[in-house]
């Protein structure tokens, strides 16, 4: 079993706590407004001809894969999920959940971009894209019932690389159980309860990617003022300062490994 992740001791700063607090309060608040302004069904799982832009995706799938096994090879190197967002700590721990963030929140992290330059352009043609990554999960591992933050916001996950007993590798949105398959995508509203489990032996990796739900003019509104009141908060700052180093350890790692090969090449050493 894996050792749960101690909060971090910033985390139980009194202002933190309070924003937490009264911000799950003005989200459920705004819910209800925004299921109504919805231009899609407000459904757990939403059908994909909602979205033309997705077949980008399954028609890319096998490059994206080829991409995401190139970032694989500096596994070492990319951060764990609740090194990127403390917050997380309920959710992620030791080293079982890895994302390499490719955007985070609507900005393109272009050192990481560069890795992934093909994924990185086809994910720049989501209508209003917040957030994109690699999300790596370990063998075995379990991630526990939560809900997202808002309804403004609809996740997608396409499968990359997954475990050969799929069946035993998937994700619970609400009372719907999907194992994800290699080249298969699915958008789902993230505020509906969903946990994920992997209870294979090998490793499986998707992308993950946020958008904007389509929604009518007053939703869309307050759906950007939420979210810029969002980015004052260190709900924002801090997944946004630890970004700036992941990247930075990231290229250190890739420099290391270049000049390794080279010292390996030069017929002098």
């Amino acid at each position: 079993m894996a050792t749960p992740v101690e909060k971090p001791k910033h985390l139980t700063n009194p202002r933190r706590a309070f924003v937490k607090r009264n911000g799950k309060k003005l989200v459920r608040k705004i819910a209800k407004f925004q299921s109504g302004q919805s231009k899609v069904p407000d459904t757990p799982k939403i059908a994909n001809d909602h979205f033309p832009f997705l077949k980008d995706f399954t028609e890319n799938w096998e490059t994206i894969q080829a991409e995401a096994r190139e970032v694989l090879k500096f596994r070492d190197a990319i951060p764990t999920f609740h090194e990127v967002s403390p917050d997380q700590y309920r959710l992620s721990t030791e080293n079982n959940w890895k994302t390499f963030v490719l955007f985070g929140f609507g900005q393109r992290l272009e050192k990481n971009a560069a890795l992934a330059p093909k994924t990185s352009d086809i994910l720049e043609k989501v209508p209003n894209l917040q957030t994109a990554m690699f999300s790596i999960l370990a063998p075995g591992y379990h991630i526990p019932a939560h809900k997202g933050v808002t309804k403004g916001i609809l996740r997608s996950h396409l499968g990359l690389i997954i475990p050969k007993d799929r069946e035993q590798c998937r994700i619970r949105v609400d009372d719907t159980i999907t194992p994800w398959k290699e080249g298969e995508i699915f958008v789902f509203d993230d505020t509906y309860e969903h946990e994920v489990w992997n209870d294979t032996d090998e490793e499986r990796v998707i992308l993950l990617f946020d958008f904007d739900r389509p929604m009518k003019l007053g939703g869309r509104v307050l759906n950007k003022t939420f979210l810029n009141i969002m980015k004052l908060t260190a709900f924002y700052q801090d997944p946004k300062k630890n970004l700036q180093t992941a990247e930075e350890r990231l290229e250190a790692a890739i420099k290391q490994a270049d000049a390794n090969m080279e010292a390996m090449s030069d017929p002098a050493s």
